[in-house]
């Protein structure tokens, strides 16, 4: 079905609120538990006002908090270190 095929379909056809509501598609992995979350540790970070606003800017351009931007890169920037120093098997 082409683009124009499904928006002309989807125009003219609706699914009713009683079905939306009803459905449910069964997962395999409905019987797992859910994930563990890694425990965080709180810490003070200083950096220059002027990274920080890079970093917000960067954060809001990729529809993230900058927080978990920082974190990202940190997590990225330690695996290279890692690998760099042969730290990882």
């Amino acid at each position: 079905m082409t683009e124009e095929e499904t928006f002309t379909f989807w125009n003219t056809h609706a699914m009713s609120e009683e079905l939306l509501e009803e459905t449910y598609i069964e997962d395999e992995d409905d019987d797992l538990p859910p994930p563990r979350k890694q425990s965080t540790k709180p810490i003070n970070l200083r950096i220059e006002n002027d990274l920080l606003v890079r970093l917000q800017k960067v954060a809001e351009i990729k529809n993230v908090p900058y927080q978990t931007l920082l974190k990202q890169f940190v997590a990225e920037r330690v695996y290279e270190e890692e690998k760099r120093e042969k730290i990882l098997t």
